[in-house]
């Protein structure tokens, strides 16, 4: 079985026992669920407990604590063919994008046993805000959940923090600007009374914490990384990973060029390992085991990178590999075995001490959605609302292909053996009562 590295161990324990998936990888951060007997097969018109059509657009993944589920979604009002021209004026790439007017950027409650909504909250209201890239949306990072609270981060449009109970909005932070080009797409971390969050835009890149009681700035820091000349190559949408390193808590964050780690309680840089080549616009998480850190480089040269970090100040490049990296999805582990899907529908297995390749293999489809692991079995969501289902092993294997209307751009949800997916349209609960 593998094992977590020491402080996601800890985590993991303390939330077994509630069947909740807390932030967008689940328990852990590193897409892994505790689920049995989760269904294989399944259709829009079977094995489907209830489906909730879902108001505005979102890619954001839902999370889920006690009855409730959570997710975050866009209200968008359309600027005007003229106003649109005239805001894309300063756009410095070549990408298609939506433009808006307005956007209002809500939390939205649903019935984990009914799928009634029950509640829709309003966070934040945004007047003319930056375009997002028309693969992403205004409300693609995920919130986190916990006991009475709910935190969910907007990028520069800024983030806020709802109690869950009285349906209150405790704070709002719209402090920390910067330029997405392509919309926001960090998701932030909770680590104790922090909540940390990457700001990497083509015009600044640092990173930053929040006090989670009050919304107020505890400490940023910039990259330090040298940046290309190119704008476009300096932006970044990953989601960092708290480890425990050297017997203390270090934030793993993959920016533009650069991985980084920081001292947990004040942001300190601690070391940085350049990719070697080409990578920006990441919009991964690494994935982590007791001796080594698993990512993609994402855009550019992409390449998937393990780094040595076990008893080291500085970790070290273990291996690379850039047959079939992931452009968008996040890889997952088990058993010394590291699994991705490219943004073209390739899935890898591969050694995780070597690098070597077990197999590459076709699913069908595009991919920006992550993988979970669940009872030995691999779950990969296809924006054509595909979901196939592998085995976690080093041979390959169609178990099962389930097919929903709508595309699937946020990541699966597995608690309690049932699935929850989230399409562009709908909410569904697969299984279960």
């Amino acid at each position: 079985m593998m094992r977590l590295p020491l402080l996601l161990f800890f985590f993991t324990v303390s939330f077994a026992a509630a069947e909740n998936w807390p932030e967008w990888r689940g328990v852990g951060g590193q897409g892994i669920s505790a689920a049995k007997s989760l269904p294989e097969t399944w259709s829009e018109t079977s094995g489907v407990a209830w489906k909730t059509e879902l108001p505005g657009r979102g890619h954001s993944t839902p999370v889920i604590w006690g009855e409730q589920i959570w997710l975050t979604t866009a209200i968008e009002k359309a600027a005007s063919a003229e106003e649109a021209e005239k805001r894309l004026k300063n756009n410095t790439g070549d990408q298609p994008v939506t433009v808006l007017e307005s956007v209002s950027l809500r939390a939205v409650c649903v019935d984990r046993a009914s799928g009634k909504i029950l509640q829709e909250v309003e966070l934040l209201n945004v007047k003319e805000p930056q375009w997002v890239h028309q693969l992403n949306s205004y409300a693609s990072p995920s919130p986190i959940i916990e006991e009475g609270r709910l935190y969910a981060h907007f990028g520069s449009f800024g983030t806020a923090c709802l109690d869950t109970v009285t349906h209150e909005v405790l704070w709002k932070n719209q402090e920390l600007q910067i330029m997405h080009e392509n919309g926001p797409g960090s998701t932030p971390v909770v680590w104790e009374k922090l909540l940390v969050i990457h700001f990497d835009g083509s015009d600044q890149q640092f990173i930053a914490a929040f006090d989670k009681e009050n919304g107020k700035l505890v400490w940023k820091t910039a990259r330090t990384g040298e940046m290309r000349e190119n704008p476009q190559q300096r932006k970044a949408y990953g989601t960092p990973l708290v480890l425990e390193m050297n017997g203390k808590p270090v934030v793993v964050s993959p920016a533009a060029d650069w991985i980084y780690g920081y001292e947990a309680a004040t942001g300190k840089e601690l070391w940085k390992v350049p990719y070697g080549e080409l990578g920006f616009s990441m919009s991964v998480r690494p994935v982590a085991d007791e001796s080594q850190i698993y990512f993609s480089t994402c855009f550019g040269k992409s390449q998937v990178m393990a780094l040595k970090y076990a008893g080291l100040e500085v970790p070290e490049v273990a291996w690379r590999n850039n047959k079939n990296a992931p452009k968008m999805c996040s890889p997952v582990l088990a058993n010394g075995l590291l699994f991705y899907v490219d943004d073209g529908g390739i899935v890898s297995c591969v050694d995780c001490q070597t690098g070597e390749a077990l197999y590459r293999e076709r699913l069908g489809g595009k991919f920006s959605a992550s993988p979970i692991l669940a009872d030995g079995k691999l779950y990969f969501s296809s924006r054509e609302g595909v979901v196939t289902v592998v085995p976690a092993a080093k041979e390959f294997k169609i178990l099962a292909q389930n097919s929903l209307d709508g595309g699937l751009m946020a990541s699966p949800v597995a608690v309690d053996g049932v699935l929850y997916l989230r399409t562009d349209k709908a909410l569904y609960k697969i299984g279960g009562k």
